[in-house]
């Protein structure tokens, strides 16, 4: 079970921006694709972004960094139209790549950015009959209910006490039998 919506010919590329820009950079390029109608060929703009976790006074708290300060990435299909409008919003001083060409990252790159979640293939779907490989439930057997792909979880019917119990588990944590 593979899903991949992407349309042909997008690519992520990287985009330079004057330094605190990011966000800036990132509103401008969505409403000027929104006012243009260019949805089909820039499909995501992204400020990688991770949590961070200080401790001040004695007290933790979460903030998020840039991961990529003075960099905003965009998954588009590379026209003179979308170049055009990229290169030209406010805020950006150019794509990364040699003169005037951008690259367009590799699968490898953007799995190592963590800027797309690549969907996992599945040897099983709803109805099969599974079983627990790890975890406190480990060799418990079961029925596959629900999958769900975005929380990267799934929803399994084992018998725990003689009843039917729904666990949720990571999509890793069962093998089909």
């Amino acid at each position: 079970m593979q899903i991949d919506d992407t349309p042909e010919g997008a690519k992520w590329y990287v985009v330079h921006t004057y330094s605190g820009y990011e966000n800036k950079v990132k509103a401008n390029l969505e409403k000027i694709v929104e006012n243009r109608g260019m949805q089909d060929y820039i499909l995501d703009i992204v400020v990688p972004m991770e949590e961070q976790i200080e401790i001040k006074d004695g007290r933790k708290k979460a903030t998020l960094k840039k991961v990529f300060p003075g960099y905003v990435l965009v998954k588009m299909i590379m026209t003179d139209e979308s170049w055009y409008v990229v290169r030209n919003t406010r805020g950006v001083t150019g794509f990364v790549g040699p003169g005037s060409k951008p690259v367009p990252l590799s699968d490898e790159e953007v799995r190592m950015m963590g800027v797309e979640e690549f969907m996992p293939v599945l040897d099983y779907e709803v109805g099969d009959n599974v079983r627990v490989a790890t975890g406190p439930l480990e060799n418990f057997i079961g029925v596959v209910e629900e999958i769900n792909l975005e929380k990267r979880k799934v929803r399994v019917s084992v018998s725990m006490f003689g009843r039917e119990t729904p666990v949720e588990l990571e999509l890793f944590q069962i093998q089909k039998i």
